[in-house]
């Protein structure tokens, strides 16, 4: 508990058994429940995460945000839910600078409802994103920008949220967009979104996304696809309105 919040972790994970322990035991001590959403693995991910303490719940169905949505199922109850990826890329030691931002009184400026860590704000290890990631989430951020003047620099996994508004957002995609799709209907729901800076490191093993020519493609395609959606459904909307 921090602050009187009872703060949950949500670690999606697929064969990651050579770090999810690593990231379980970096976790502050102040962190109530982290869950570890087994996403199909086949090693012993689930295991070293029992052991090192997690509550484990299994998604059959490849798929990141699939992951994400299991794990949020499987949360007692929380005030702020925090996503951290399962390959110890995310220094989760450093949650406090995500989490803090929503405990401040909301009246006072610089509340948030949503915290994303900016790896391009912080300090990324060489190594650590390939050139595509890179430019997918320029590219990406850079169009959420023209169509909704809305500046984010980052469409990052490391990133907390209060429960209420997390409730607001009715999360679905049960791909490679969970965090742009985040990130859009944070716009349009109206939440006070703040992004800071975070350290980022070369991951454990080898990645399920980037890691391979089919993952990101299909990963760059969902993004600017359901930026697509998400864009034309505002302009129907203004047009209506």
């Amino acid at each position: 508990m921090r602050e009187g919040k009872r703060i949950g972790v949500v670690i999606p994970a697929r064969n990651e058994e050579g770090a999810i322990g690593l990231v379980l035991a970096d976790l502050p001590d102040w962190v109530d429940t982290g869950v570890v959403a087994d996403n199909g693995s086949n090693d012993r991910t689930a295991a070293g995460a029992r052991a090192a303490g997690a509550i484990v719940v299994h998604e059959p169905q490849p798929g990141y945000g699939a992951a994400c949505l299991a794990g949020i199922a499987a949360l007692p109850r929380v005030d702020i839910v925090v996503f951290a990826d399962g390959d110890r890329s995310d220094y989760v030691e450093d949650m406090a600078a995500i989490v803090d931002p929503i405990l401040i009184d909301p009246k006072l400026a610089g509340a948030a409802d949503l915290v994303i860590g900016s790896r391009a704000l912080g300090g990324r290890e060489a190594g650590s994103m390939t050139v595509p990631q890179v430019f997918g989430n320029w590219l990406a951020t850079r169009l959420i920008r023209l169509i909704w003047g809305v500046r984010y620099t980052d469409l990052g996994p490391f990133r907390a949220i209060s429960r209420p508004a997390l409730d607001r957002l009715g999360m679905a995609d049960r791909t490679f967009g969970w965090t742009v799709e985040m990130q859009l209907k944070a716009i349009e729901k109206g939440l006070r979104v703040l992004e800071v800076p975070v350290r980022y490191r070369a991951r454990i093993g080898v990645s399920k996304i980037s890691g391979t020519v089919k993952g990101t493609i299909l990963a760059g395609t969902k993004i600017l696809s359901l930026i697509g959606r998400h864009a034309v459904r505002s302009w129907l909307g203004r047009a209506r309105g």
